[in-house]
Parts: structure tokens; C-alpha cells; sequence
């Protein structure tokens, strides 16, 4: 059985991986959609064939279902050593994405959650409104805790460094640790690796030598909301270039470890981002293209790039690593590797998470605001480069369709897919405040 990586580049959009990843070789889906808008049903459907929507997972909850095998449990029952390297909080044990993994690591933003370290999360939501005495308190409580003390300590410096993006030394999201989990694991045969690299998503804080621009502060689904146009754009976009083009330096190193232990590295983002497109900010709301189109390359040895413009979701991946593996087991997708024909997929939006809700409820936003931006939104992928999707405003469509009626197919879709009801999990899956906080910083409450 092959060896399999999967290796998810958070947040990055097809245009900047195209301007950024020419290097990077492999069979190159131009076509790619994803199934969602934001991390977490984007991971869902890709660890278990399915919509999100299907599963009970959306605005309502984040946590994946127990009743339903992921990707990693197929693997490790059919005999695959399985680790993982995360840095996103979302990706976590705390929302039950470790399942299946003998491995599971992560960045620093994970390494909040351990219990012997200091609940700098708890800290800092009881201290917001303290001056500058809160960090001699914060040394206090550090060293009264029981807890590690000097890992505490250094993971609090190591918080504070990057929210202020100062320091003594420049602190990634997570890349250069990936880096060195590769480099230091002895890689044996059966193995399948996943990987979740956050250095494009928000904020946008890559190493001072790629810095040509601070990002400017909002926040994204407020703005989004209110409809501020006022952001400055271009410095937006110069600081997302800027962490993408560091992104993508870092991947190559990672890649070229991975290409000596590998049979197959598939990469891809989970969703794009919006940079003040349709006035939206983020990745909070929507199925706009620039959220739902995706990059995704599939590498099985080879050194050039091979361009397809078959319309291919990110349902197709999860079938191509149970093929590769000879694993059998439910899925929507078919194999990228089988040379499919071209897809119509779906591409959902299932509203706002419930701290969305009552934070800008509490924040004095209109409840029929709330209630639009509520709305459950669609987006179809179709043949030949057809992506139609929903809006506010009514129904958007681009490119030239190959069925004969998109939004018909797009109803048949929808009955297709039957929706799971979440309710009894979302008390279940309640984050820590280390994760809430971490959550925070990185714009998603």
C-alpha cells in the first residue's frame, strides 16, 4: 500500500496559488471546488466523502459527528500508521478531528489545549480591561498554578510575540514546526500523513523579511455585516501576498521531505478568502467563487504540472486516498486518479455559529439583519467552467454550463442531499475558553 500525504494550505485562494506554487508539482485541477466556505464542514466532507449538511455540521455545531468513520479510522483499521500536524484549533482533538490518528501534533495554537500548561486563554478574557500591571499578575498566577511553569511561560511569550509580530525572533503559524515534525519522523511504509498549514489564513503575519504591509483592523464578519467599504484594500491584499508568498517558501521545504518518503502528496485549501470582494471580508459568509474555488494538486511522482480543467471537489480526494489505499468505505467522491468526468457539485452555506450570533446581537445589529445573514446559501460547480451560486441579492451565475438548466440541477441537488439534524451535539462539542480564545484571535467568533 502506498504511502499518502494530505496536506490542507488553510484559507489560500486559486489566484494567489497560482501566482505563488508554480514550483510545485503534480497533476493541477483548475476545477476544484470546495464544499464549503470555512474550515470546518470544508474538513468534514474531506475526512468523510460527504456535505457538511449531511452531517449535522455547520453554523450550528463544529464537531463531527462519532457515528460517522473518518478518513484516518478507514486507514488505521486497514493497517496505515497515521499522524497528523495541525495548526488550526478548529482541526483538534477539541472537535474530535484527532479520531483515527496514532499521531496527532500541532502548532503552538494547539499546544494551548494541553492541561499541563496555563489557561493563558482564561487569563487573558478575565484581564482585557487591566493596564499594563496584568503582566506581573500573569507571572504570579503562572508560577502559583499548578502547571509546567517555563513551558507556560514560553508559550505565553510566544502568544504575545506573535499578536504583536515583535520579538527577539519571528514566530510562523505553525509551518516551521510542520517543517520540523517531517524532518525528525522516521517514516516507515503504510503511512498516511495529514497536514493543516494556517499561514494564509487571518491574521495575516508572516516573518518580518516577507512584510511589505500591516494588515489593516476589522473585523471580518462585523464589516461584512455592515458593509464597510471604507478598509483599505490594497494594503489588505499586499499583507495576504505577503503570507501566501511565505507559505508557499515554506511548503517547498516541506514538500521536498515529503516527496522522499511519499508515493502521493495531495495538496489543496480547505476555502479561499474575500478581500472586500461582493463586500464581503473573510471567509464568514457566503459561497462566493473566491470562497468556494479551490487550488488542488494531485503529485504521484512526477516533476512537471499537469494542467485539468475536469470540475473535481474536494468529495473526489476523500474517494482518491480510500482508493489509493485499497481502503473500501462510503463516499460522493470519485478517484482523481481514474480520470473522472467533469462533476456538478454542491458548495454550502448554513448560516452563522451561535457566538456569531450573540456577539453581534450584543453588539446591537438588527435581528432581521441577523436573520438574512442567517439564510442557508448554495453555490453549484458544473460543467464546462459553470459556478452559479446564491446571494442576498438573488441568484449569480459565470462561465458557460454544459447542463441544461443549472438552477434545476441545483434543486435536484439539494434533494439528494438529506440534512442531518445537529441538535444534542452542539452542548457536547463546547470549546474551552483556551480554544474560544485561540478561536478569537484568529476572527472566526
Amino acid at each position: 500500500m502506498p504511502n499518502i500525504a494530505l496536506v490542507v494550505l488553510d484559507t489560500l485562494r486559486k489566484d494567489f496559488f497560482d501566482e505563488h506554487f508554480d514550483w510545485l508539482p503534480g497533476r493541477r485541477f483548475e476545477r476544484a471546488y470546495s464544499t464549503s466556505h470555512r474550515t470546518v464542514p470544508a474538513h468534514a466532507s474531506l475526512f468523510t466523502g460527504r456535505y457538511a449538511s449531511e452531517l449535522g455540521v455547520g453554523g450550528d455545531t463544529n464537531r463531527v459527528p462519532a457515528d460517522r468513520p473518518l478518513l484516518a479510522e478507514r486507514l488505521r483499521d486497514a493497517g496505515y500508521s497515521t499522524r497528523a500536524f495541525s495548526a488550526n484549533p478548529y482541526i483538534s482533538e477539541q472537535f474530535g478531528y484527532d479520531r483515527g490518528f496514532g499521531e496527532f501534533g500541532g502548532s503552538w495554537r494547539l499546544e494551548s489545549f494541553d492541561p499541563d500548561l496555563f489557561d493563558w486563554g482564561v487569563f487573558i478574557a478575565n484581564a482585557q480591561d487591566e493596564g499594563a500591571s496584568k503582566y506581573l499578575r500573569a507571572l504570579r498566577d503562572c508560577v502559583a498554578s499548578d502547571c509546567d511553569t517555563l513551558r507556560s511561560l514560553r508559550h505565553g511569550a510566544t502568544l504575545k510575540l506573535y499578536d504583536a509580530g515583535v520579538g527577539p525572533f519571528d514566530v510562523d503559524d505553525g509551518a516551521k514546526a510542520a517543517l520540523k515534525t517531517v524532518r525528525r519522523t522516521s517514516f516507515g511504509s503504510e503511512e498516511f500523513l495529514f497536514v493543516n498549514l494556517m499561514e494564509a489564513h487571518a491574521p495575516y503575519n508572516p516573518p518580518a523579511d516577507y512584510r511589505t504591509a500591516d494588515e489593516p483592523e476589522f473585523d471580518g464578519i462585523s464589516a461584512t455585516i455592515a458593509g464597510e467599504t471604507d478598509i483599505d484594500r490594497a494594503r489588505l491584499r499586499r499583507a495576504y501576498d505577503d503570507s501566501v508568498r511565505y507559505l508557499s517558501d515554506v511548503y517547498r521545504e516541506i514538500f521536498a521531505e515529503l516527496r522522499t518518503d511519499f508515493d502521493c502528496v495531495v495538496t489543496l485549501a480547505d476555502h479561499g478568502e474575500l478581500l472586500g470582494e461582493h463586500g464581503a471580508w473573510n471567509h464568514c459568509y457566503g459561497v462566493f467563487p473566491e470562497l468556494t474555488h479551490v487550488p488542488l494538486t494531485v503529485w504521484t511522482g512526477e516533476d512537471g504540472v499537469r494542467r485539468d480543467e475536469t470540475v473535481v471537489s474536494l468529495l473526489d480526494v476523500h474517494r482518491t486516498v480510500l482508493d489509493l489505499a485499497g481502503v473500501s468505505g462510503e463516499s460522493r467522491g470519485r478517484s482523481l486518479l481514474d480520470d473522472p468526468e467533469s462533476g456538478t457539485f454542491l458548495a454550502e452555506y448554513r448560516g452563522l455559529t451561535p457566538r456569531q450570533r450573540d456577539r453581534l446581537a450584543g453588539d446591537g445589529v438588527p435581528r432581521s439583519t441577523l436573520e438574512s445573514f442567517d439564510e442557508p446559501l448554495d453555490g453549484l460547480a458544473a460543467p464546462e467552467d459553470y459556478y452559479g451560486y446564491e446571494t442576498r441579492d438573488g441568484f449569480v451565475e459565470t462561465g458557460t454550463a454544459a447542463v441544461p438548466d443549472p438552477r434545476e440541477r441545483l434543486a435536484e441537488l439539494r434533494e439528494e442531499v438529506p440534512r442531518a439534524d445537529p441538535t444534542g451535539r452542539t452542548a457536547a462539542g463546547e470549546p474551552s475558553e483556551a480554544v474560544l480564545q485561540q478561536l478569537d484571535d484568529l476572527g472566526y467568533t
